[in-house]
């Protein structure tokens, strides 16, 4: 299957979370694209998609939700999967639910959701960010999960080995 794997990322770790799905969706004979949220015209030509965003004040980025927004109606006709990234620490922090993702998951009936825990590199920020992470204790360092993220996109190579390719593609 062909398969959309797109991420908004201000500083390139949801990016390469997005990398590390695709790379695993291949190795399982999956052909994948991966693009950033603003590059992506239309998802038509995919057979299922999978999008995901960096949480920044509890909230996907406004790239990937004006992508979804721009979609909708090809989304409703393939298979997606969302992922956010972001909670920080070894309890990652804040909470892993971001505020608009049911929303998200009601908009293009997802069939899944995942939150991986982000990484803090406080020398990327640029100043507000840095005062932000400093209120809040933003713990720095490098939480992404990868053996879950692999994980997760195994499964999803499963399922997708599992779906009739007249269906997925709508």
């Amino acid at each position: 299957m062909d398969v959309l794997v797109a991420s908004a990322s201000r500083h390139g770790a949801t990016a390469e979370i997005a990398q590390a799905i695709a790379e695993t969706l291949e190795r399982a004979g999956h052909h994948a694209t991966v693009e950033t949220a603003e590059d992506v015209a239309e998802v038509g030509m995919y057979d299922a998609v999978i999008l995901g965003s960096a949480i920044y004040m509890g909230h996907w980025m406004e790239p990937m939700k004006a992508l979804i927004e721009r979609t909708a109606a090809d989304l409703a006709h393939r298979p997606v999967w969302l992922f956010s990234s972001g909670p920080l620490g070894d309890v990652p922090m804040p909470a892993p639910e971001p505020a608009d993702v049911p929303a998200l998951i009601e908009q293009t009936h997802s069939v899944d959701h995942r939150t991986f825990a982000g990484k803090l590199d406080r020398h990327q920020l640029g100043l507000g960010e840095r005062i932000v992470a400093t209120a809040v204790r933003a713990p720095e360092g490098d939480f992404r999960p990868w053996v879950e993220v692999r994980e997760w996109a195994c499964d999803i190579a499963r399922a997708l080995a599992r779906e009739p390719v007249a269906q997925a593609a709508g």
